[in-house]
């Protein structure tokens, strides 16, 4: 652990397969290739990451410290993914070392473990991950802490051991002050992540980053759901040109039944 900082924020940082890649299904029909194929920060998380940055900077206006610490479970290419998130501005990282897919609890309970030893006043994750899109994580922690939560975030706003967070709910703008810790979860809305600048990118080589084998931390982290089958959608069919409305409303009642 480091020594003291006003402030102290865990990021979760999930390497995914690059949003911008056209995924498959495997040969096997059980899970989506991911073998050879271009892999980045998940993308809420990389929001999560720039508000800790952003955090920290404007701290420092105030003379004030801030450790921002990115962890992330998984093989080894993992830490290719923390690097990131240092050469963004995180001072150090923590890779929790593991091969298999683990599944939200497990995430929340080795996340749970890191946040017992670091104790960090934020703890932020993206609402979601978008290879699984389980947005389970964030709530599953702040429960097994017994920590209030605050997600979805569009702002967020720091006081003395408190944070207002401003959040879109389905009927509107919901704004809600919390004591710290907290547990934060980032809504797209709440920054546009940096670049990370080659001499930074050169600079996180040397930064800290810890390997911690899943095993030690004594974490039950089995599967609580079996995937039985994964399929791609069912391609779209080709539409139809209608000379006009009537025949449409023809169509609409007669064939696709939807009036």
């Amino acid at each position: 652990m480091a020594g003291p900082a006003d402030l102290r924020i865990l990021v979760a940082c999930k390497r995914v397969v690059d949003y911008a890649v056209k995924i498959r299904v495997n040969a096997a029909g059980t899970a989506v290739e991911t073998n050879n194929l271009k892999h980045s920060m998940n993308p809420f998380d990389e929001i999560g990451a720039e508000q800790a940055i952003l955090i920290k900077e404007a701290f420092a206006k105030s003379k004030k410290t801030v450790d921002v610490i990115a962890v992330s479970c998984g093989p080894a290419k993992a830490q290719e993914t923390l690097r990131t998130a240092l050469a963004m501005g995180a001072d150090r990282a923590v890779h929790v070392e593991t091969n298999d897919d683990l599944q939200p609890l497990a995430v929340a309970k080795v996340l749970k473990a890191i946040v017992e030893k670091e104790k960090p006043d934020i703890v932020i994750l993206g609402k979601q991950a978008i290879d699984d899109d389980s947005n389970q994580t964030g709530q599953m922690l702040a429960g097994l802490l017994n920590w209030p939560q605050a997600t979805f975030a569009s702002k967020v706003e720091l006081a003395e051991k408190a944070m207002t967070v401003t959040r879109e709910v389905d009927g509107g703008i919901e704004t809600i002050k919390t004591p710290l810790p907290a547990i934060l979860t980032t809504d797209l809305r709440l920054n546009i992540p940096r670049y990370a600048s080659l001499p930074n990118i050169m600079k996180a080589k040397k930064k800290p980053l810890e390997k911690i084998a899943i095993a030690s931390l004594s974490i039950d982290v089995a599967p609580r759901i079996e995937i039985l089958k994964v399929a791609e959608p069912a391609k779209r069919q080709g539409g139809k040109t209608v000379e006009n409305v009537d025949e449409l409303i023809s169509k609409l009642k007669n064939e696709a039944k939807v009036l």
